[in-house]
């Protein structure tokens, strides 16, 4: 039977890179997006802040759908000091990274829960170990998604569903495209290995995570390029 994986962020970045590779390798693929964007796979416009969307989401999804995996890779960054962050980006920010992350988990996980198997990945970053300058409220927000997948990945072991990070590094996308290349060299320098991630990088890891082998992982946060 082939698989769905569902994929959040998959309009651009790397949720779409995801998507298309989770397509490539054979699952049938469900994104979801603010916005609906030409692709090889059905979108649904959904904000993933917004749980009741969310929800609406799920709950669209023909029950015999069957749904083996979730991938979040919904995310918005603010490269601020966190004195010079206005309130208005610090909830936006917490709004989409972290409690995203829990109104994903809370809509689609039902269903892994009750076919006794599924995998969940969320997508955190390597500036929490790193404590990156000017990051603040960014790493706030992607530490809450490590702190929630760890203990929900305890919550839903029985069932047989695993809940993992992973943590890129740099990576050419529009998370940071409008961050200056020598900035960018400090945080590569930082890594165990020091160049710029690839989308191929993070789905050989998501591809791993998804797998069968893969059951006994879980709780788990992987970085990209070592921190």
């Amino acid at each position: 039977m082939r698989r769905t994986l569902l994929v959040t962020g998959a309009s651009r970045g790397l949720g779409r890179a995801i998507a298309e590779r989770a397509l490539a390798a054979g699952y049938d693929v469900i994104g979801i997006a603010r916005t609906e964007v030409e692709a090889p796979f059905p979108i649904h416009a959904c904000d993933v802040a917004d749980a009741a969307a969310v929800k609406a989401v799920a709950a669209s999804l023909p029950r015999e759908t069957p749904l083996w995996g979730v991938v979040n890779a919904a995310g918005i960054a603010s490269m601020n000091l966190a004195l010079m962050t206005p309130p208005a980006t610090v909830q936006k920010v917490i709004a989409t990274n972290l409690m995203g992350a829990i109104h994903v988990s809370q809509a689609f996980a039902p269903a892994l829960v009750r076919a006794k198997a599924g995998r969940i990945i969320h997508f955190s970053t390597i500036a929490v170990p790193l404590g990156l300058a000017g990051e603040a409220v960014y790493v706030a927000s992607k530490a809450g998604v490590e702190g929630f997948s760890r203990t929900f990945a305890r919550e839903v072991a029985g069932f047989g569903v695993t809940v993992n990070c992973i943590a890129p590094g740099p990576i050419d996308t529009d998370l940071i495209a409008k961050v200056p290349a020598e900035a960018i060299d400090r945080i590569v320098r930082r890594q165990v290995v020091q160049r710029k991630g690839t989308p191929d990088d993070v789905w050989n890891i998501a591809a791993f995570l998804l797998s069968d082998a893969a059951a006994m992982i879980s709780g788990q946060v992987l970085s990209v390029g070592g921190a």
